[in-house]
């Protein structure tokens, strides 16, 4: 017998009750989602009856009661104001991310024609939303992971953008022989014995682990930036990681460095600008 959307609202909060923080929220994003609705009409249709023995839904319900982030159930998800596809082959992207968006935008002109490249392209979102507001630039975004790559492909092709953004395999900066006038990153920092939340556990481990200290790929692409002369380098770091940077940039001589907070006024990244020829 169908069930009414209250009535399944109050089965699925009782489902992730004690698995996920806010259960009656995450309930009603799942239907919402589930429905293809928005939020007025989940409290206007509270009577609606829902047919509750609906495979996909019951595999939502399943998969999201062992903390499945939602984000892979929908195959959607929401940054700088657009909406992306999403599965587990790439990190679902988080608001502070955001932040680097904006740092990069209000450094670099619209007018320049100069070549950006990012370091691990995840689902692309950060090269696409640089690339939609940058008309004259020309992007390369480099993953060493190929199902992070089709997700990041499938995005750029939805956004139109595929003459615009070259997607490259490789390690960092291996497969990147072109000049590199600005340098974006939001890399792996997170030290390998680090506890995380259970729903991390869904998300690919290559992208969340920056190796056993967590700063080491960071470390890296600052030695690139000094022995290729990058003039910007925007990257994304752990809230604990400025005195950690700023230790190791004091083997090489910078124009200038600058730190950013994400809202809840953590560090969040740095803009590097090194000496270039």
């Amino acid at each position: 017998m169908p069930s009414t959307l209250i009535e399944l609202h109050e089965y699925i909060t009782v489902a992730l009750s004690g698995v996920v923080e806010s259960p009656r929220r995450e309930a009603e994003l799942l239907l919402i989602a589930y429905l293809g609705r928005d939020q007025l009409y989940f409290i206007t249709h509270q009577d609606d009856l829902i047919d509750e023995s609906d495979p996909k839904l019951l595999e939502w319900i399943e998969k999201r009661s062992r903390n499945v982030p939602l984000e892979y159930l929908t195959n959607r998800v929401s940054f700088y104001s657009r909406e992306f596809y999403i599965d587990e082959g790439a990190l679902i992207p988080r608001p502070e991310t955001e932040h680097l968006i904006d740092e990069v935008l209000a450094r670099v002109s619209p007018d320049e024609a100069i070549t950006v490249v990012e370091v691990g392209v995840g689902s692309g979102i950060i090269s696409i939303v640089l690339a939609l507001h940058l008309p004259n630039a020309r992007f390369i975004a480099v993953d060493i992971s190929p199902a992070a790559l089709a997700v990041a492909r499938r995005n750029i092709q939805v956004f139109g953008l595929s003459e615009r953004i070259e997607l490259r395999e490789g390690d960092l900066l291996s497969c990147v022989t072109e000049k590199i006038d600005v340098l974006v990153s939001n890399p792996p920092y997170i030290a390998e014995d680090a506890r995380l939340e259970s729903n991390l556990s869904y998300e690919p481990q290559n992208a969340l682990f920056g190796g056993s200290v967590g700063d080491e790929i960071i470390r890296r692409l600052l030695n690139e930036v000094y022995e290729r002369k990058i003039a910007m380098f925007v990257c994304e770091m752990g809230y604990d990681q400025r005195i950690s940077v700023q230790e190791y940039l004091k083997n090489f001589e910078v124009q200038s460095l600058e730190f950013y907070k994400d809202l809840a006024s953590f560090d969040r990244g740095f803009i590097l600008k090194g000496h270039c020829e």
